[in-house]
């Protein structure tokens, strides 16, 4: 089918076609100086041209003329050093960023020299690339884009890379882009330069008949035959406008245009265009990802290692610590000892004989009390045998096992009745079974004389860590009725020690036993020993060591984080291209933050997940490997981890995307 059926039936319905009366582009003084060493050099002085709707027209000049420069600045790439441009009556010269983005999206249309296509995306997506950040619906793009290629004699090529292409179908996908968003007016920057004759004569063909439906062409080109299908030719030499005049060549009825008529607009509102050109970034940042697989998982590398470190100190400080409570609850150190005396030192402590076995039974029906034990102690000769050895015998209820986190090893241990009937029944630690049963007898049911009194082993313990070492002595553990009336002959007791419920706090305990304890007595005889100390102090000093090695696996992170920075500045490099080509055809700079921006997060969230994983992981083998470490893995340490991971991406990620949001469009697109 002729090209010129084919592109009637594409043409959109351009209203302002017919209203020639005022200039759609107009230049006024207009000059562009770049600073060379200390001064500078004009490569467009005082330029004054008015461009009306639906013209032709083409600049021409030599090389460094100033003709692709200027094209640039009638573009919206690029700005004027002086002088002023107006598109429809709107001065540029005010204008923003993303002011000047809105009349790309909306006014113009590029057709590149070097085609200027996206090397990841498709032919399709490439041409719907303009209508994603023009707010279309995402099926309205697409069916237009389809048609778009299809008319242009590339239906069967829509799935097709850039790199599939001839250059001149790169140059129709090209075409198709800058029709995209209806390309009022379409730059074509030496169109034919990078085709051969047959495919130059083709595009040429097509931009004729864009200009005879109602587009207004500007063409840039040193090619006097490429210029002599436009209506109008403007020279430039050496930065100045020498020449402006029509091309007799070209007829008029060659430029009759096709009635105007209502369009209806695509676009839509609120949230869902937003929504469009994130999911377009989220698309983009996948794409250079997956293109760049190694350089990927080695910037991820940093975070997963730092992500994984600070689960795992963490997991192992926590493992250590509960490890650590663990131990220190089964010593007994959130125990409180009551002792007679005022003190520590109190030379008259001998001598108070008030605190009594009773004391103990009244603190042990208070609810904050977990088991209580009076104590009496004596040092004696054990004697089996031949064996004869000094021992402490311990004079304690039948609680006192619990109080102090003691297990048993064999045997059983003595309970109330035992205590109440004065039993002479004997409970032996390891150190004193090895003494007397050196090579391994039963101990159990055997009688030992202590001092003078006969008793009968009826439970042996497990050696107990004490914090500072396993002790060495010999203990030995009898009812405290039988140490103070078979052995001392004595009513009172030396101590009573109060294990506190592990939920009320030590002291609130502590004020509540002395409360207790003056009812009864009348009198302050007696003083506390309160042993939590010990647990805070190893408490806060597991605390200190986790956050310590915390900090130094969060090293680790932050050179993750500056790893990612690092190589989104090089992405930025090396994409400058890219973004020049995305800014061209409409992209805001907030839509090329976002794009590297979410980048830089993914990469960051996906080496948080394999930080993760691969923490779980080590944590398994640990376990598996039966290792003497504990592990205590939380959620929210997980999550903290996780949302770190995120937060460095953001930091970390936002400068390089600032940069490339804040590249000039113009010297992006130079870049190779």
């Amino acid at each position: 089918m002729h090209v010129a059926v084919l592109m009637a039936r594409v043409a959109p319905v351009l209203p302002w076609a017919s209203d020639m009366q005022e200039a759609l582009l107009q230049v006024r003084g207009l000059v562009r100086s770049f600073p060379v060493g200390e001064g500078k050099l004009d490569v467009l002085k005082d330029i004054d041209l008015d461009i009306q709707a639906g013209e032709m027209i083409a600049i021409v000049g030599a090389s460094g003329s100033g003709k692709s420069t200027l094209m640039n600045i009638l573009g919206c790439l690029d700005r004027p050093s002086q002088g002023t441009y107006h598109v429809a009556g709107r001065e540029t010269g005010s204008m923003g960023p993303d002011e000047l983005a809105r009349l790309r999206r909306g006014h113009f249309g590029f057709v590149f020299q070097r085609y200027h296509l996206l090397g990841d995306l498709d032919a399709l997506g490439n041409v719907e690339v303009p209508a994603v950040y023009a707010g279309y619906a995402r099926n309205a793009r697409r069916t237009r884009a389809r048609k778009l290629l299809e008319r242009l004699g590339l239906a069967d090529r829509g799935s097709h890379r850039p790199g599939q292409l001839s250059g001149g179908q790169q140059q129709r996908v090209s075409i198709a882009r800058a029709l995209m968003n209806g390309g009022r007016v379409i730059l074509a920057d030496e169109p034919t330069g990078a085709l051969d004759s047959r495919s130059g004569e083709e595009v040429m063909g097509i931009l004729q008949e864009l200009h005879a439906q109602g587009h207004t062409i500007i063409l840039v080109t040193h090619d006097m035959s490429v210029a002599r299908h436009a209506q109008r030719i403007i020279e430039l030499r050496d930065g100045e406008l020498v020449a402006d005049h029509p091309n007799e060549a070209v007829s008029v009825s060659s430029t009759e245009r096709i009635p105007s008529g209502k369009q209806t607009s695509p676009h839509r509102q609120g949230w869902l265009p937003a929504w469009d050109r994130f999911a377009e970034a989220f698309r983009m940042a996948l794409l250079a990802m997956m293109t760049h697989r190694l350089r990927t998982l080695l910037t991820m590398l940093g975070i997963v290692i730092g992500i994984a470190s600070v689960i795992l100190v963490v997991a192992l400080g926590r493992g250590s610590q509960e490890a650590v409570l663990s131990n220190i609850n089964a010593l007994g150190t959130n125990t409180i000892d009551v002792y007679p005396g005022a003190g520590f030192g109190d030379l008259r402590s001998g001598r108070v004989q008030t605190l009594r076995a009773a004391d103990a039974s009244a603190l042990s029906g208070q609810s904050y009390v977990d088991s209580v034990t009076p104590n009496v102690s004596a040092s004696v000769t054990a004697r089996l045998g031949n064996t004869a050895v000094t021992v402490q015998v311990n004079g304690v209820g039948e609680q006192y096992f619990r109080v102090k986190g003691l297990k048993l090893a064999q045997g059983a241990l003595f309970d109330a009745d035992a205590v109440a009937h004065m039993e002479r029944s004997v409970v032996i630690d390891e150190n004193t079974r090895g003494q007397f049963f050196p090579n391994g007898e039963n101990p159990v049911g055997r009688i030992i004389l202590l001092g003078k009194v006969p008793c009968m082993v009826i439970g042996v313990t497990q050696n107990q860590t004490t914090g500072f070492g396993n002790s060495s002595d010999l203990r030995v553990w009898v009812p405290y009725t039988t140490v103070m009336h078979r052995m001392l002959g004595q009513s009172y007791v030396s101590s009573i020690t109060v294990r506190v419920d592990d939920d009320t706090p030590m002291d609130a305990a502590e004020q509540a036993i002395s409360r207790v304890l003056l009812l009864r007595h009348g009198a302050q005889d007696f003083f506390l020993n309160n042993t939590a100390e010990i647990r805070e102090t190893i408490e806060k000093t597991s605390q200190t060591m986790t956050l310590m090695i915390g900090a130094i696996a969060m090293i680790s992170l932050i050179v993750g984080g500056i790893g990612v920075m690092n190589i989104m500045l090089v992405s930025v490099t090396e994409r400058t291209r890219e973004i020049g080509i995305r800014m061209a055809v409409g992209a805001r700079q907030s839509d090329i933050l976002q794009q590297f921006l979410i980048e830089a997060v993914m990469v960051c969230m996906l080496g948080g997940i394999l930080g993760v994983f691969g923490a779980l992981g080590a944590g398994w083998l640990i376990r598996t490997l039966g290792s003497s470490y504990t592990l205590s893995f939380s959620a929210s340490s997980i999550v903290a981890a996780f949302a770190c991971s995120s937060l460095i991406g953001v930091v970390f990620g936002f400068l390089p995307a600032r940069n490339a949001a804040r590249l000039d469009p113009v010297e992006a697109l130079a870049r190779e």
